[in-house]
């Protein structure tokens, strides 16, 4: 069974992903000013996905629904029954069918994305936040440097202690880290 939290976690865990709320129980994610998904108020997951990957959620899913036609179009779930690993699997899709080529690409990339072999980052930061910042296309020190720790440790992934690494990192490059405001 999942929930509201965790559709919401893994909806915001992605790269320009926002949150828009209208109503209590009732919250949209977008990407670039486009819906990705949403939870509606009887705990639905309605997600936009192109029409072959909506049939396939559909078929995977026989609570499924699809909401629309054309090349774009709705498809709503109970959250209920999705399993976790699932609902992260086509939120993720539906994020991708709508976001701008390049953060799909950094996101691409943070799937394979090694500690120590990114850039000029430090291995010390570990796996979950080499991804984090790859994933947002953080791929140097430099562009470490432009982020304040705040939105650093806003990134699914990056921990205090990968923010002690980063900062100790940037101290020894003659960098720190930008000004939070």
């Amino acid at each position: 069974m999942t929930t509201r939290a965790q559709l919401r976690k893994t909806a915001l865990s992605f790269p320009q992903a926002s949150e828009e709320r209208s109503r209590p129980k009732e919250s949209a994610f977008l990407v670039a000013g486009e819906r990705f998904a949403r939870v509606d108020p009887k705990g639905r997951a309605c997600l936009r996905l192109p029409t072959a990957r909506a049939r396939d959620l559909s078929a995977e899913h026989p609570t499924a629904v699809i909401v629309g036609e054309g090349s774009d179009v709705e498809v709503s779930v109970p959250l209920a029954d999705v399993n976790g690993r699932r609902l992260n699997h086509w939120v993720r899709l539906a994020w991708a069918a709508h976001a701008p080529p390049e953060p799909v690409r950094w996101l691409s990339a943070a799937d394979t994305a090694v500690p120590g072999e990114v850039g000029d980052l430090p291995k010390e930061i570990g796996g979950p936040a080499t991804r984090a910042l790859v994933a947002n296309g953080v791929t140097t020190l430099a562009q470490v440097a432009a982020s304040s720790q705040a939105e650093l440790s806003a990134m699914h992934g990056v921990g205090p202690k990968a923010v002690r690494v980063l900062e100790d990192a940037l101290a020894r490059a003659g960098l720190s880290f930008a000004d939070p405001g």
